[in-house]
């Protein structure tokens, strides 16, 4: 692949010379207490030339399975490049990762203020220091996400279908499913694919959760991909994944009714149209409904909620 060169590079202000390791820290708010809320910024430049990846977790501050994934890159050394750029930012939303919540002290959502405002809200403001400060900096982007609540995503990665050059990345990372995933407004991945970069937003599964299958994938998938730009030599660590899925729309299946929920199928399996999914029901015994899929497709999200309200999303079903 073409590579971007860069020589200079500037961070939050500071210079940052090849073939050194920085670690930064962002600082633009504070607790009620005064105390400072910094975000570490770990910036790993290798002794050449090369294109410059951003890796983040922790947009969301309950998705801990991301803010993993990116901190055993970071522990095994494998953020090291030999040629360009590596710049990690483990938990980027640590207001809420403190709170267990997926939001900002101010209620909003950090992944729906982008590019941010310098005198908006906090999670604007915010925003805007990572646009204005990192992102010139960034060629390529994967940011690590889970699903919400008790909502479990099987290992996937969302791009914008149109870009050959992100559709090429997403291969190489190595999940079972591509999703062609329009860009959410003022979402953060919209905002980098605005300016010209290439995201990669990989999805696996649920919040407030660690699971060791999704993290495995998650790091490997990094590998792959920074071996594919050539950010270092992964020759015996890269694996060669089998040709993905490539899921160009979704559907969800939402529940009919309220009560206990048992699911009968697994995030990742294929469905038919018909087939029961799961089942519904009161806790007297008195009452049982089936929820059966409306499509052909694959499970690409379930709910392992117990209890469910009518209308909660229960499966997102994508099909090719």
């Amino acid at each position: 692949m073409v590579q971007n060169e860069q020589q200079q590079m500037k961070i939050l202000n500071k210079e940052i010379p090849l073939g050194t390791s920085v670690t930064l820290k962002m600082d633009i708010a504070r607790l009620f207490t005064h105390s400072k809320v910094e975000v570490p910024i770990i910036i790993e430049r290798g002794k050449k030339d090369g294109p410059c990846l951003l890796i983040t977790g922790g947009i969301h501050g309950d998705e801990i399975n991301g803010i993993e994934i990116v901190r055993q890159i970071i522990t095994q050394g494998l953020n090291k490049p030999e040629f360009g750029t590596v710049i990690c930012m483990p938990l980027v939303n640590v207001f809420g990762f403190l709170n267990r919540s997926r939001e900002f002290p101010d209620g909003r959502d950090l992944n729906r203020v982008f590019p941010g405002s310098a005198k908006g809200s906090l999670a604007s403001r915010f925003a805007y220091q990572i646009i204005q400060h990192i992102v010139p900096e960034v060629d390529y982007c994967i940011d690590y996400h889970t699903g919400g609540a008790e909502r479990f995503n099987y290992t996937q990665i969302r791009i914008e279908g149109s870009n050959e050059t992100s559709l090429e990345l997403a291969k190489s990372f190595g999940t079972p499913y591509i999703v062609f995933a329009k860009n959410r407004d003022k979402s953060f991945r919209d905002t980098m694919v605005k300016m010209g970069k290439k995201v990669l937003l990989f999805e696996g599964g649920k919040s407030l959760n660690l699971n060791k299958t999704v993290t495995k994938f998650g790091i490997q998938g990094a590998i792959n991909v920074m071996h594919k730009l050539g950010l270092r030599d992964f020759s015996n660590e890269i694996t060669i994944p089998e040709e993905p899925i490539i899921i160009q729309g979704s559907t969800w299946i939402r529940a009919k009714n309220s009560g206990m929920y048992r699911a009968e199928v697994r995030a990742g399996q294929k469905v038919t149209k018909g087939m029961i999914l799961g089942t519904i029901s009161d806790p007297f015994g008195s009452f049982e409904t089936s929820c059966k899929s409306t499509l052909d497709g694959y499970i690409l999200n379930s709910n392992h909620a117990p209890l469910v309200n009518q209308g909660d999303a229960l499966f997102h079903i994508g099909y090719k």
